[in-house]
Order: structure tokens, then C-alpha cells, then sequence
């Protein structure tokens, strides 16, 4: 491309968007190379950016590739599109100004810092969406150590509802068999 006159801005873009499009969380460094690659091109220029695009091609191309970031904007910009929207949670609403607590704007707000691990049984999602899955990660590269964390935080944030607030050490719990946290389990 470089060769038949093509514009390296014009190469590095599309390298940006391969990086996410194809390589995506599999390997999440490709999306920093080819960054890399884009800030070459216009602080040096050709032709010496040619090897800094090489490098960016190389590295994508011979990345693991997974396409479930693409594939979950595109659900998540479906059910926009089909009206599956919601009100924020009112726990999640802004309740840093006068009056919001009068009509429960930040009520029963989980800091998931106070939480072992920084995962708080919680709701975020608007009810409409509350159990839509959007990001499927595949077990491609270092996707699939993203997909195991992804379920241990799934099956935290299903509990929402059923855990006690942190306790004096910061500690909260998940729910016993009754739905009620001990306060003191890790998630």
C-alpha cells in the first residue's frame, strides 16, 4: 500500500480499527501498537514509519483474534435501536446536590472499593436490560482469562439485593441460603 501511493494516516487508521474489530480483547496490546503505529506516522513521518507500521501489521496479524467486542456493541447498539432502554438505577443517580435524597438518588449505593475484591453484588443496568449479556468473551488468547474473570463478576453482580453493607473492617458478604450476607465472605 505504501508502495502504490496510499496515505500512511489512511493505513494506520484502518490498523486501529482491525485491532479492536479483530483482534480485540484477545490480545488488547494490538490496540496500543497500532496507536503507536497511528503517532509514528505523524511525528516521523515516511518513510521511516514504514517499519513502524510493518511492526503494527505484524503484530496484528499475528495476534489471537476474537470478535466479541464488535459483536457487543453491535447488540447493545441493537436493543438502543429496539427501545430496550431504562431509567439509571436510582442508586447509581447523582446525589451530590440538594434535594436528591428526597427522592432517593444515591439510596442503598454499594462503594464497591469498601468490598473485598472491589465487586459488589449491585444492580448497574437499567431493569430492561438487566439480563442481556452483551460481551461474550471467546477463550482466544488472553480473552480467555478475561472470560473467567467475567464470570466470577457475573456471578457477584446476580446476587444484587442480597448482600449486607460492608461491616467496620470493610468486609461485606455474599448472602447465606436466606439471602442475608454474613458481612464477612469474600467475593
Amino acid at each position: 500500500m505504501i508502495a502504490a501511493g496510499e496515505d500512511p494516516r489512511f493505513i494506520a487508521r484502518r490498523l486501529i480499527v482491525h485491532a479492536s474489530e479483530d483482534v480485540g480483547m484477545a490480545d488488547p496490546t494490538a490496540l496500543q501498537i497500532a496507536v503507536a503505529a497511528a503517532q509514528a506516522v505523524e511525528f516521523v513521518g515516511l518513510p521511516e514509519a514504514r517499519i513502524n507500521l510493518a511492526q503494527a501489521v505484524i503484530h496484528i496479524s499475528l495476534a489471537p483474534k476474537s470478535n466479541a467486542v464488535i459483536k457487543a456493541i453491535g447488540a447493545a447498539d441493537a436493543d438502543v435501536r429496539n427501545g430496550l432502554i431504562g431509567a439509571v438505577p436510582a442508586h447509581l443517580r447523582d446525589a451530590h446536590y440538594p434535594g436528591a435524597g428526597k427522592v432517593g438518588h444515591g439510596d442503598g449505593y454499594l462503594y464497591p472499593h469498601d468490598f473485598d475484591g472491589g465487586i459488589v453484588p449491585q444492580r448497574y443496568a437499567p431493569d430492561s436490560v438487566a439480563d442481556r449479556r452483551y460481551y461474550e468473551p471467546s477463550r482466544h488468547g488472553l480473552e480467555a482469562r478475561v472470560a473467567e474473570r467475567a464470570e466470577r463478576i457475573r456471578a457477584i453482580l446476580d446476587q444484587a439485593g442480597h448482600v449486607d453493607k460492608p461491616d467496620k473492617t470493610g468486609q461485606a458478604g455474599q448472602p447465606d441460603q436466606a439471602g442475608k450476607g454474613t458481612g464477612k465472605e469474600q467475593p
